[in-house]
């Protein structure tokens, strides 16, 4: 009984040993090991005990970065202007689409090989605010808050607010996204009629004959 074991035992050793391709080898669907295609080519047809795999080069507009076991190439990425990329680098056989953001774009996903694959707008700074620190390619704007006696209405910069005059006087109070606003001094002029001609008796009207 216990040399059928160890019988058992090597027949599943050497079993399970050949299922384990070397790493420049893949596993076919029969379960056989066979080289790896090349990067920028794909499978066509699989090893035989005598031939070599058939590799085939990819095709337009599809790629393969890695020696592998594919029956096909990868394909290539869009860079798609309506989401704020442009292409930065064509895709070749061998390497991916690179993308890149448009200008009033950051990127929100960066990788080495391919580049940014997601876009985003810059924030607008709102009325009361300003730009703190511009937005690039790879960081948003980053707005802040006018202080109190500053206001901006395009959500750029921060201006002083106006300061009023004893001619001009102040008739609304300004907030972060208003300035002050001034208005004109009224003149009124006020005339006089002297006491004595208050007092004076009013003159009759002499009819002469």
């Amino acid at each position: 009984m216990s040399s059928m074991l160890i019988v058992f035992g090597s027949i599943a050793v050497f079993t399970m040993s050949g299922l384990c391709c070397r790493p420049n080898e893949y596993e076919t669907t029969a379960g056989d090991c066979c080289p790896k295609c090349l990067e920028g080519t794909f499978v066509r047809r699989d090893c035989t005990p005598k031939l070599r795999p058939r590799c085939s080069r990819c095709e337009n507009g599809t790629f393969m970065n890695k020696p592998n076991g594919l029956n096909r190439c990868l394909p290539c990425s869009s860079c798609q202007q309506s989401r704020g990329l442009y292409v930065k680098q064509e895709c070749t056989a061998i390497h991916d689409t690179v993308c890149d953001v448009l200008s009033g774009y950051f990127c929100k996903s960066l990788t080495e090989d391919t580049g940014c694959s997601l876009a985003e707008k810059h924030t607008h700074c709102v009325p009361g605010q300003r730009i703190k620190e511009a937005g690039t390619s790879r960081a948003d704007t980053v707005c802040e808050d006018c202080q109190s006696g500053f206001f901006s209405q395009d959500g750029v910069n921060c201006t002083a607010w106006k300061t009023c005059t004893e001619t001009q006087p102040k008739v609304k109070e300004g907030s972060t996204s208003t300035d002050v606003v001034c208005g004109s001094a009224s003149r009124n002029r006020y005339f006089y009629i002297p006491l004595l001609l208050l007092l004076l008796p009013v003159s009759g009207i002499v009819i002469k004959g």
